[in-house]
């Protein structure tokens, strides 16, 4: 581990901007139409008691990375390896999230630029930062949080000023009953984007304060639900459920249609530079949470070596992950459900924390 400290509150505002991140950008929920909101919610609220569990495990080893303490866990090889399944985790995830934002920047912006060229624009932002250290990710959050809220308050006013929501296209509500809710936010919105913060296990032992840990981790998943949520809502009732579900990028859809007194418009390539400040701050955890990692796992000795291999790894990955955007989408928000994020977001932490709390019981009755 580097010798850094970060605040609760840099931690907060990290949480905040990467489950943002690029879950802005795509329809999430949207199998359940009109009622998507609802399932954002109740997907948040099912996160919380996977961070109980992450905070948990976090609470037993406080001092450890968890590459460090699975191996205390279950033994040196399978901790090992399941350690190593984690970081490759991290890094394929990093690959996604740079991909949904080099397919948004050709679709709206450079049309004309070859994919790996856009991506490679950001990658190498990213990697320079990464090798500043954690410290510097946490003050660029501070610096760029600000800049995001006044965009998106900016939007909402702008959208509501020019008549374009339609509260019809909200209803009816639970058309088809509660269970197709139940059923998306159990099997997507938990893990997308909520439980994907199980990266910043990686950065709690950097906590100043670990008493603050717990209570960060919730209110920074309450506040990214409920702008995802308002979000959805806003998305639905000016585009209707139609137009969602068919839009590759449902908000930047919403900011094409402001026109304010005939002269407000087109605004999407200026709202661009708030979603990318999303993103860029979800895949910087997400490469760091792989380089720190790596480097507590192979005992390298400069993590920041590890930067540009780790960086360029992502980097090509995103550009061959998928032959095309759309299924590159349908791998992302039904295949990786339950193939990747239920796997690795859910049971295992929870396995993980039946073994170490047995452990710890056995401990103190020694």
């Amino acid at each position: 581990m580097e010798k850094a400290k970060i605040s609760a509150s840099q931690l907060f505002i990290l949480m905040v901007l990467f489950e943002l991140g690029s879950s802005l950008l795509v329809p999430i929920a949207i199998d359940v139409k009109q009622d998507a909101w609802l399932a954002i919610l109740l997907g948040m609220a099912g996160s919380f008691v996977l961070f109980l569990v992450y905070y948990k495990l976090h609470s037993y080893y406080p001092d450890l990375l968890p590459t460090e303490y699975m191996q205390k866990i279950l033994g040196k090889v399978m901790g090992t390896v399941l350690a190593f399944v984690y970081i490759l985790y991290f890094v394929y995830d990093a690959s996604r999230v740079l991909r949904d934002f080099g397919e948004m920047l050709l679709t709206f912006a450079y049309p004309d630029t070859p994919l790996f060229i856009a991506n490679a624009l950001l990658m190498l932002v990213i990697i320079y930062t990464i090798r500043k250290g954690v410290e510097v990710v946490a003050r660029s959050g501070e610096l760029l949080f600000i800049f995001m809220y006044i965009l998106a308050i900016m939007g909402f006013i702008l959208i509501v000023c020019s008549g374009l929501i339609d509260f019809k296209n909200l209803k009816p509500v639970l058309e088809e009953g509660i269970l197709p809710v139940l059923k998306v936010s159990l099997t997507q919105t938990i893990y997308f984007p909520f439980a994907e913060a199980i990266v910043f296990t990686m950065i709690l032992p950097y906590l100043k304060n670990k008493k603050k840990a717990k209570a960060t981790m919730l209110c920074a998943t309450g506040l990214s639900g409920i702008n995802l949520t308002i979000t959805m809502l806003i998305n639905i009732s000016v585009l209707g459920v139609d137009l969602t579900e068919r839009s590759q990028f449902p908000l930047l859809s919403t900011v094409q249609s402001i026109q304010v007194a005939n002269f407000l418009e087109r605004l999407d390539v200026f709202f661009m530079l708030g979603l990318i400040i999303g993103g860029f701050i979800k895949i910087s955890v997400l490469l760091y949470a792989a380089v720190i990692g790596t480097a507590n796992l192979f005992k390298i000795k400069s993590p920041s070596r590890l930067a540009y291999p780790l960086g360029f790894v992502i980097l090509f990955m995103a550009s061959t992950i998928a032959s095309n955007f759309q299924k590159h989408l349908h791998e992302g928000l039904e295949v990786e459900m339950f193939i990747l994020h239920m796997p690795i977001l859910a049971i295992i932490p929870l396995l993980l924390l039946l073994v170490a709390f047995l452990k710890n019981r056995k401990k103190q009755r020694g």
